[in-house]
């Protein structure tokens, strides 16, 4: 519900604040005072789009800002919590306060606010469908939509049909999902059974090959020592006939070693200090004798003629070479082939099975479609015939007598979320013509009056926290315009109405009447709202009556509505 708008700087109001509140509130005001700004400003709250041109002459910007009052948990709660905002929770009655802002600029930026927290104006038009209904000229395009018009049946039908419906979309959406999957593997079997080929083939090449973790190092380590086997025995060699030679005439560094040590340890009985020298002298000579050996081991395992190992390996290496650019980018990748490989093969070679599986499913979800689907026809079908009376109803009560609403459901054959159903609301303008589509067989005036009546039909079952009506009232007077007010005072018993009225019979029906007022001082022309009560209600409502707000017979008129609209209420 929403207590409170104010508007500043918008059209020809300059500051305004409409308290608002529960019930019916009626806003009227003379030609040009600027009623149609208040459903232009509540646009702007639910998300509508910005137009420089509203802004008022000379201001820099308008600024609207609205103050709901809305459950503290549920969708809107969640929603404004996700942009960022907040809500204010009072009372014990799990209600809060949500602030909603709109700033338009003179050039034509819009900023939007949601408790609290700047937003994208998406927020705002998100919010919208939960928070308010507006039925306006503009809008009135929304019920000639055929999902419009669907989704007013839906609302009517109220539990019996949602629960149908999620039962049908529950199956619909596994229906889609399968048939979503098989198409894929259908497709894609060709190249599929491809893949599966070559994966089989690359796991052959590789299983032969039997490539070891680390073996292209090793190989490339071992070919390049046999590529330089001659430098490396030479160099054997040498060192080897350095530390020990075997021909009698060189002396070794063992040979030298052991004449150093036996010099010293004539001499160390002299002096006890060269000792540890001669010791070390002789630890040396075990290193070099040790040293010595490994280099003939060293030699002895190089093989004389190792050019047949050398090609073996570079042979192997070149293998190895070969799977790294098929199946690489390296050995470790190669070797990882297999074992993924296996995996896949196995989810490749399944698609056949799995094709089977969904074909099969997919028929038995065709046959729970259309099952669930008939279901969702038969309750719409049912429903349609009783909205479409109840309407017809209604109208007869607005100026409409000799209309007649008929809700058609057709099977449309192609399956939607929403059923398989077209819908859509005809009118029979007189007895003895064919129904029409409303968009041909309702003028704007008659189609507000008809949105005005399925709202009366559905709010009990299915109420919209807030209706805002504007227009309404077009094209009627007289008895037909006190039925409008009767009307739209039940509405607003099950939720908040707003109407823009020009009509005394109308006005005298709400329980809060809002004028706005157009001043002038000769240069600067602007409007504001006020709340009327008492004598003032009455003398606006003599104006609205008779042009004249000191009417004697317009007065006494006046009376007569308020005391009826003050009845009605009383009996409501």
């Amino acid at each position: 519900m929403i207590e409170e708008i104010e508007i500043s700087d918008l059209g020809v109001i300059a500051e305004a604040t409409l308290p608002l509140g529960p019930g019916f509130t009626a806003i009227t005001g003379e030609t040009g005072a600027g009623k149609t700004m208040v459903v232009t400003a509540l646009g702007l709250l639910l998300g509508g789009r910005a137009d420089a041109a509203t802004v008022r002459s000379g201001a820099a910007n308008a600024r609207i800002d609205g103050r709901w009052v809305v459950p503290d948990s549920g969708i809107v709660a969640e929603r404004v919590v996700e942009a960022g905002g907040d809500i204010d929770p009072f009372g014990a009655d799990g209600e809060a306060e949500l602030t909603l802002g709109r700033t338009v600029t003179a050039e034509g930026r819009s900023r939007a606010q949601v408790g609290g927290r700047s937003a994208p104006v998406g927020v705002l038009a998100e919010l919208s469908g939960n928070l308010v209904a507006v039925h306006g000229q503009s809008d009135q395009i929304r019920l000639r939509s055929r999902s419009a018009q669907r989704d007013a049946l839906d609302r009517a039908a109220g539990d019996e049909l949602g629960a149908t419906l999620a039962r049908y979309r529950e199956v619909f959406d596994r229906w889609q999902a399968n048939k979503a999957e098989l198409e894929t593997l259908t497709r894609d079997r060709e190249a599929r059974e491809t893949e599966a080929e070559n994966l089989r083939a690359a796991m052959d090449e590789i299983e032969q090959a039997a490539p070891q973790p680390g073996e292209d190092e090793q190989l490339a380590a071992t070919a390049e020592r046999l590529t330089n086997l001659e430098e490396l025995r030479l160099a054997a060699a040498g060192a080897r006939e350095s530390l020990s030679t075997e021909l009698a005439e060189g002396d070794d560094v063992l040979a030298l070693m052991e004449s150093a040590r036996r010099s010293l340890e004539r001499v160390v009985g002299v002096d006890g200090s060269l000792q540890p020298i001669a010791e070390q002298l002789q630890n040396l000579s075990y290193l070099a004798s040790e040293a010595a050996g490994e280099l003939s081991s060293y030699l002895a395992s190089l093989d004389a003629d190792g050019s047949n190992e050398l090609e073996a390996i570079n042979e192997r290496r070149a293998l190895l070479t070969t799977l790294v650019r098929k199946h690489g980018p390296t050995l470790d990748d190669v070797i990882a082939t297999l074992e993924r490989g296996s995996a896949r093969l196995l989810e490749l070679d399944g698609d056949s099975d799995r094709i089977d599986e969904l074909t099969t499913r997919v028929e038995n979800d065709t046959r729970d479609v259309e099952e669930a689907a008939s279901a969702l026809t038969g309750v719409r079908r049912r429903t349609a015939e009783r909205l479409g009376a109840a309407i017809t109803d209604e109208l007869s009560a607005l100026a409409m007598p000799d209309a007649t609403v008929v809700v058609d459901v057709e099977d449309k054959g192609e399956y939607t979320r929403s059923g398989r159903d077209d819908v859509a609301f005809l009118m029979r303008p007189h007895a003895g013509t064919e129904p029409r589509p409303l968009s041909k067989g309702a003028s704007g005036g008659e189609l507000s009056r008809v949105m005005l009546a399925i709202e009366v039909v559905i709010s009990a079952s299915d109420p919209v926290p807030t209706y805002v009506f504007d227009e309404v009232d077009a094209g009627v007077g007289g008895a037909a315009a006190i039925e409008i007010g009767r009307r739209l005072a039940r509405l607003a018993q099950h939720a908040q109405v707003i109407v823009v009225t020009h009509l005394a019979q109308v006005a005298a029906f709400a329980s809060n009447h809002l004028s706005v007022v157009k001043e002038s001082d000769g240069f600067v022309t602007a409007s504001s709202v006020t709340r009327l009560q008492g004598d003032d209600r009455t003398a606006e409502m003599t104006r609205l009556l008779s042009g004249l707000a000191d009417s004697d017979s317009g007065r006494a008129h006046a009376e007569e509505l308020l005391d009826l609209g003050a009845e009605t209420q009383m009996i409501g």
